[in-house]
């Protein structure tokens, strides 16, 4: 088994929305394991999903990008990991992320740069999304990276949209084709 921990916090559940996609397509990898570990409102993990990601082969950052920075859940977070840091829980583990926001841009690449440096603090190896973006004049929301990320995977949610709404299309299947990559990449690493 190949252990995938999805560590997020969603605000108004667009995230969770992009968490659950990224969940479908690592799920469709054979011999996947995948563990969804929401942040609560506090920023607070149980104890079982901290085992859970000790446990994983594979760990995947998560937050909506709020004033071009993950949201402070998610940091209170990244600060409470200092523990698994100080024995190097997690060091060797593949890494990933994604965000959504309201916007084109909304700085999100900011927020996927938090998480690779947290990643790298923790010494695990990151994976970037590794599709080509959607950018002719044909292209639109429909297609498979259409945000253009590379580094990490993106999402739009309007600000006035309800998570049955957005994200949507290509934004979901690169969510899914982003959760298949990182299991298959975790998968050739640990063999």
């Amino acid at each position: 088994m190949t252990k995938l921990a999805i560590v997020y916090y969603s605000g108004y559940g667009h995230t969770d929305v992009q968490a659950n996609a990224v969940a479908e397509g690592a799920r469709g990898v054979e011999g996947a394991e995948v563990e969804l570990l929401k942040l609560s409102e506090d920023g607070e993990l149980d104890a079982a999903a901290w085992a859970a990601l000790d446990a994983a082969d594979a760990i995947v950052y998560g937050s909506p990008t709020y004033m071009g920075a993950p949201a402070w859940q998610f940091k209170k977070f990244a600060d409470a990991s200092s523990k698994p840091w100080f024995t190097q829980n997690w060091k060797d583990k593949i890494a990933g992320g994604f965000t959504t926001s309201a916007t084109a841009n909304g700085d999100k690449f900011s927020t996927i740069q938090y998480f690779i440096t947290l990643s790298q603090q923790h010494g695990q190896l990151w994976c970037g999304v590794g599709l080509m973006p959607a950018n002719t004049k044909a292209d639109g929301p429909e297609k498979l990276n259409w945000t253009g990320g590379y580094s990490g995977l993106l999402a739009i949610a309007p600000s006035d949209s309800s998570p049955e709404e957005y994200p949507t299309g290509g934004d979901l299947d690169t969510a899914r084709s982003y959760g298949q990559r990182l299991v298959e990449t975790a998968k050739r690493w640990n063999s």
